[in-house]
C-alpha cells in the first residue's frame, strides 16, 4: 500500500527541483531579453512559441500529459515574457507615449457639449465638474457630442457611461472605440428620479410614461406596479419632460429629475420611484487632446484579441502579474467579426508607474489591437 507521507515527501523533492530549473530557465530568459534590447527584436515570437509547444507536447506521454505540458509551458513562456517586458522598462526602452502629462486641465473659458437638453443629468454632471465660466451647448445624440469634440467645435464632451442599477451604456463604449478621443475626467451623479406630469394631471390620468431606457430600467419595479401604463423610450430624461410640456396631454408622464420638472413647469406625481437608493450614474469627460493630469489614478483601455483559447486570460494576467487592481471589464462585439469581442478594462494606476508601463507593454504586444482611452 502506498504511503501518503512518502508520496508527499517525493513531491516536495520534485517541486524543489522544478523551482531550481525554473529559476535557471528565467536566468536564460534574462539573457534573451538583453539580446532583444540590443537588437530591437520583439519579445513575442508567436511562431517560435507554437513550434516549441508542439515539440513539448510530443515529448509527453499520453493525451492528458500532453495537454498538461501545453498548459504548463504556455504559462512559463507567459511569465518569461513578463520578465522581459520588465527588463525593457528597467533598461529605459520606452514605447512612444500616447498621452502627455499636464499639471491640470483647463476648465475655465472652454466650450463643453452635452447630449440632451438643459435639466438632463448630463447637464447636471457638466455643472458639477466644470467651473461656471464655460460656454456650453447641447446636441441630440451621443454621436453628435463625440463629433463636436472630434471636429474641435467643443473642447470637452460629457457622456454617461454606466449606471449602478441598469449597467453600462453600451453605445458609449462603441463610440469610444470609434473616435480618437480621450477620457480626461469623470463625474458621478446620483439621479433622483421622479414621475412628472402636467399641473392639472393626477396619477390616475396616466396611461403612458416617457423616459430614457436607462431611467425606465432603473424605475422598473415602480412601473411593474402599473402594468397598464405604456412605456415610451426617449433620447434623454429631460427631453421626455420637455415632451410632456409641449404635448400638453395629461395622460402622459415623464421620468426625469426634479430640476427638469421645475424647468418645464411640471408637477411631481410620485417621488422615490427608483428602487435602488444608491443609484448613481458615472459620466466621462472626453477631449481630443491626448493628456492626463499628473495625479491621475485610473486607466481605461480597450483591446481586441486573437480568436483563440486563453487569450483573454493572457491579457488580464499582465494586469494581475504587475500587482494592479482591475476595477472593471466589459465586452462589446466587434462589428463585422462574428463572435469576436472588444474588451474594455479599467484599472488603478498612473501612466508614469513602471508596473503600468510593464502591463501596457505586454498587452499591446500580444493583442491584435490596444488603445489607451485615458488616465484620469
Amino acid at each position: 500500500m502506498t504511503d501518503l507521507q512518502e508520496c508527499r515527501k517525493e513531491i516536495d523533492q520534485i517541486d524543489s527541483e522544478i523551482i531550481r530549473l525554473f529559476e535557471k530557465r528565467m536566468k536564460v530568459c534574462e539573457d534573451v531579453a538583453e539580446y532583444k534590447i540590443r537588437t530591437g527584436k520583439k519579445v513575442l515570437d508567436p511562431e517560435r512559441e507554437r513550434q516549441k509547444i508542439a515539440s513539448l507536447r510530443e515529448k509527453a506521454h499520453g493525451e492528458f500529459n500532453a495537454l498538461g505540458a501545453q498548459e504548463l509551458f504556455q504559462q512559463i513562456m507567459a511569465i518569461s515574457r513578463k520578465r522581459q517586458y520588465q527588463l525593457l522598462t528597467e533598461h529605459g526602452v520606452e514605447d512612444k507615449e500616447d498621452l502627455e502629462m499636464v499639471d491640470e486641465l483647463p476648465l475655465q473659458n472652454v466650450t463643453v457639449v452635452f447630449q440632451g437638453v438643459e435639466g438632463a443629468y448630463s447637464y447636471a454632471a457638466m455643472k458639477e465638474y466644470f467651473d461656471d465660466k464655460i460656454r456650453n451647448y447641447h446636441v441630440k445624440t451621443w454621436r453628435d457630442a463625440m463629433e463636436e469634440v472630434f471636429e474641435g467645435r467643443a473642447d470637452y464632451g460629457v457622456l454617461p457611461i454606466e449606471n449602478s442599477t441598469a449597467g453600462i451604456v453600451a453605445g458609449i463604449y462603441d463610440l469610444l472605440a470609434e473616435y480618437q478621443l480621450y477620457i480626461v475626467g469623470e463625474q458621478i451623479i446620483k439621479p433622483e428620479h421622479v414621475l412628472l406630469g402636467l399641473p392639472e394631471a393626477s396619477l390616475s390620468d396616466i396611461t403612458c410614461v416617457c423616459s430614457h431606457p436607462q431611467a425606465l430600467a432603473q424605475c422598473g419595479k415602480y412601473l411593474e406596479g402599473h402594468p397598464g401604463w405604456k412605456k415610451k423610450e426617449m433620447e434623454n430624461t429631460a427631453g421626455s419632460a420637455k415632451k410632456i410640456r409641449e404635448d400638453h396631454d395629461k395622460t402622459q408622464a415623464a421620468i426625469a429629475s426634479r430640476q427638469a420638472g421645475e424647468l418645464y413647469g411640471l408637477k411631481i406625481l410620485a417621488e422615490n420611484i427608483c428602487y435602488n437608493d444608491k443609484n448613481a450614474t458615472r459620466f466621462v469627460i472626453v477631449s481630443k487632446k491626448p493628456v492626463y493630469v499628473k495625479n491621475a489614478g485610473k486607466i481605461s483601455i480597450f483591446f481586441e484579441l486573437p480568436h483563440e483559447s486563453g487569450t483573454l486570460y493572457n491579457m488580464l494576467s499582465h494586469i494581475i502579474y504587475n500587482g494592479l487592481n482591475m476595477t472593471k471589464i466589459e465586452s462589446r462585439p466587434i462589428a463585422g467579426k462574428t463572435w469576436e469581442y472588444r474588451f474594455f478594462v479599467d484599472f488603478e494606476g498612473n501612466l508614469r508607474d513602471s508596473a503600468v508601463k510593464n502591463a501596457l507593454r505586454g498587452i499591446e504586444a500580444e493583442a491584435n489591437r490596444m488603445r489607451i482611452l485615458g488616465n484620469y
